[in-house]
């Protein structure tokens, strides 16, 4: 990869990787790092990337910053119980965002990530099971429990829109 391709990864993926950071973290200041770091890696190593595999080289660099992060705030004591029971309170309707962002931060990270993956960057099994270093199969079934638990969650919205 050369210094104009870097330029063009910059400009064509910086806000999807921060997206995709900030998705997963819920932290301004800690996303813009991870962006930074891996696009500092993406820059140490831009000889032997090609400008194709940038985009996958990214995400996978971001996901496994991510893991660090909540390996050293789960280790810190900071992080929430991840095996939280789905439950959902009603309260005066205020749109879907918020209740969509409140059920995927219910998810196990995996689950988060392999969902927001899918549905929000529109990558392929392949290519998710690639960055995240999974399976396929393994893949799919974390797709589905995502979906299943999302709909497990959504689906007491009937009461607060019908």
């Amino acid at each position: 990869m050369n210094v104009t391709e870097y330029n063009l990864c910059v400009e064509q993926l910086s806000d999807r990787v921060y997206r995709f950071a900030l998705k997963s973290l819920k932290d301004k200041d800690h996303s813009h790092d991870i962006v930074q770091d891996s696009f500092e890696k993406l820059w140490l190593k831009k000889e032997g990337i090609e400008y194709s595999k940038a985009k996958s080289y990214l995400f996978t660099t971001a996901y496994n910053k991510m893991v660090d992060f909540w390996r050293r705030e789960k280790f810190r004591g900071e992080a929430e119980n991840l095996e939280e029971t789905f439950s959902y309170e009603p309260q005066q309707y205020s749109g879907l965002k918020p209740i969509i962002n409140k059920a995927l931060d219910k998810l196990p990270e995996v689950q988060r990530t392999v969902l927001m993956l899918r549905d929000y960057e529109g990558y392929d099994y392949a290519e998710i099971g690639n960055i995240c270093d999974l399976t396929d199969s393994q893949v799919k079934v974390y797709i589905y429990r995502a979906r299943l638990a999302m709909k497990n969650y959504l689906g007491s919205l009937q009461a607060v829109l019908g």
